[in-house]
């Protein structure tokens, strides 16, 4: 009986055929373990197929190595050289590793490599040598990694090898600085898992990557050194993101997917020191990639295992900003980005979540709204109204002063108390000193302007011999300030302002321009008055009036443009 149950057991039993030596030949074609039931992993492997360079030339010997984390080694591998969208091995390898051997495939000696025992492996080298003769095109390494009966890889493919025609001879073993990858079918990109295994960053916030008007990204961690990173959005030349110690720009490590001078999508690797042209970085420990456009969308996902090396963080556990930008670029080189998403908070990519592109921080905007209202309005009104209007309603009081002086007075005390505000404000959002010039200016005209009251209630009387110390720095302060928070202004609006062609800087130049304009205009009337004892002093006043009101009715256009700039920011 006994024997009868396990006979009945060895037939229904499942057929598994092992390769510990490695004599997969059966496998040269669809690149599966003859693991029978079993199917292959669909989440990224841990693994990188890499070569010493990005061209090869007939002749040439590319090195190929094969990387596992330690912590995720594999035990069996299968290796063969394709052209791209090819399947039939092509060229010849010759071993460095002494875990390995050659196969034939296709009836091709070494044609294709694979283990020659079942031992753990982190790595794997060898050298592959392009057919003699024949039609050279782009190349590609496929590699099934398997790590045991029931977890196995197939398909891992390196960046593209390009053929550079010629023969071999000189220096080409350049960094792999560009892969470039044209599919014609997009690689799958979709919001599934987001926050639950994977990070990700859009614009709109929660929009549908299938939607041709939605800019997105992902990172997720398929092991501790390697993340599963995606990209998608409509461009005419390039998407690109980084991750930042802050919200500016500088000190990025960058990936760029951009439509290459050849029409085909290629991702580089960069890294930014400012607003100036990013340094590309050789490509890495960079792997299964895929890419695409379609009908104007740029599409592309791989898996890095480079390290997120910044400045002051190093390694994939810290927390850090994302930054997404998309612009045109020329003959395969990018261009300055049109819009620029930044994530309101940091991130770490071993914590999954959604990050959402809320623009600006409404307190930052309402810390710009009442800067600008106070120093180039309120602080404007109250300068022009001291210097030019002291002989509009001459004689009439309002609580014992002149109307100027008091339509002064309540103006500076309105301007220093919004600087006070939106000084608390930004600090109280900041928590910190943020660095750059921008809060040392704001620093100085908080300063400034606090001290610029006091000075007024310790004056001297008018009929005083000295009263002219007062009146020359009161104006001198009044100036000081005016200019630091103009230029406090500018730089503020370079930070908000992430377009092109930085609209809302060169609004304010042309609302400072107006002023400026106008100061020149009421001066002139003033000083061609000064000397007349007729009877135009009501002439004076009169046009000393519609300029003041002239020169509102602009400041007042220019301002709700910065204000709705500011809002939408």
């Amino acid at each position: 009986m006994d024997r009868v149950v396990l006979l009945l057991l060895l037939c229904v039993a499942p057929l598994v055929r092992g390769y510990p030596s490695g004599l997969v030949t059966d496998s040269c074609v669809n690149m599966l373990p003859n693991h029978s039931g079993q199917i292959p992993q669909t989440k990224p492997a841990p693994f990188t197929v890499m070569m010493d360079r990005s061209s090869y030339k007939l002749g040439d010997q590319v090195k190929v190595t094969l990387q596992a984390p330690a912590s995720s080694p594999f035990r069996g591998f299968l290796l063969e050289a394709r052209e791209v969208g090819g399947l039939s091995p092509v060229g010849s390898f010759s071993l460095i590793s002494t875990n390995a051997r050659l196969l034939t495939c296709s009836q091709k000696s070494n044609s294709a490599v694979a283990h020659n025992s079942g031992s753990s492996k982190t790595s794997i080298q060898v050298t592959w040598t392009p057919d003699a003769s024949g039609n050279a095109k782009n190349i590609q390494f496929h590699t099934t990694f398997v790590q045991n009966i029931n977890t196995f890889w197939v398909d891992v493919t390196s960046p593209a090898l390009t053929f550079a025609n010629g023969v071999a001879g000189g220096s080409t073993t350049l960094p792999t600085t560009t892969t470039t990858i044209q599919q014609f079918t997009p690689p799958s990109i979709s919001s599934a898992n987001c926050s639950v295994s994977k990070v990700c960053f859009s614009q709109p916030s929660n929009c549908d990557p299938a939607n041709a008007d939605c800019y997105f990204m992902s990172a997720l961690m398929v092991s501790g050194e390697a993340i599963r990173y995606e990209m998608k959005g409509p461009s005419n030349g390039y998407i690109a993101f980084g991750l930042s110690d802050d919200q500016n720009m500088g000190n990025d490590d960058i990936y760029i997917c951009g439509i290459g001078s050849n029409g085909m999508v290629g991702v580089q690797h960069a890294f930014s020191t400012g607003r100036t042209y990013p340094t590309i970085l050789p490509l890495g420990n960079v792997s299964n990639i895929t890419a695409s456009v379609q009908n104007g969308v740029i599409s592309c996902s791989f898996t890095s295992m480079n390290i997120i090396s910044l400045t002051r963080t190093t390694g994939y556990s810290n927390a850090y900003y994302l930054l997404f930008v998309h612009g045109p670029s020329s003959n395969g080189q990018i261009q300055i980005h049109t819009e620029t998403f930044i994530s309101t908070k940091m991130i770490n990519i071993s914590d999954p979540g959604v990050v959402q592109d809320e623009g600006v921080p409404s307190i930052v905007k309402a810390h710009g709204a009442l800067m600008l209202i106070s120093w180039m309005t309120l602080g404007s009104l109250g300068m022009m109204v001291a210097r030019y209007l002291k002989k509009t309603a001459k004689g009439e009081k309002v609580i014992g002063k002149d109307v100027w002086f008091v339509v002064h007075v309540g103006v500076m005390i309105l301007t220093v108390a919004a600087t006070i505000i939106a000084f608390i404000l930004i600090f109280s959002y900041e928590q910190k000193w943020s660095g750059g010039v921008h809060p040392v200016l704001g620093c100085l005209v908080m300063i400034l302007s606090f001290l610029q009251p006091i000075m007024a209630l310790l004056r001297c009387a008018p009929q005083h011999p000295r009263r002219f110390l007062f009146n020359w720095s009161h104006a001198l302060n009044a100036l000081v300030i005016k200019v630091l928070a103009v230029a406090a202004i500018f730089t503020g609006l370079q930070y908000l302002d992430s377009t092109t062609d930085q609209w809302l800087v060169k609004v304010m130049g042309g609302m400072v321009g107006w002023e400026a304009l106008f100061f020149i205009l009421l001066d002139v009337q003033s000083r061609c008055m000064v000397n007349r004892t007729d009877t135009l002093d009501l002439t004076a006043m009169t046009n000393e009036g519609l300029l003041v009101a002239l020169f509102f009715l602009g400041n007042f256009a220019f301002l709700v443009a910065l204000l709705v700039g500011i809002g939408s920011s």
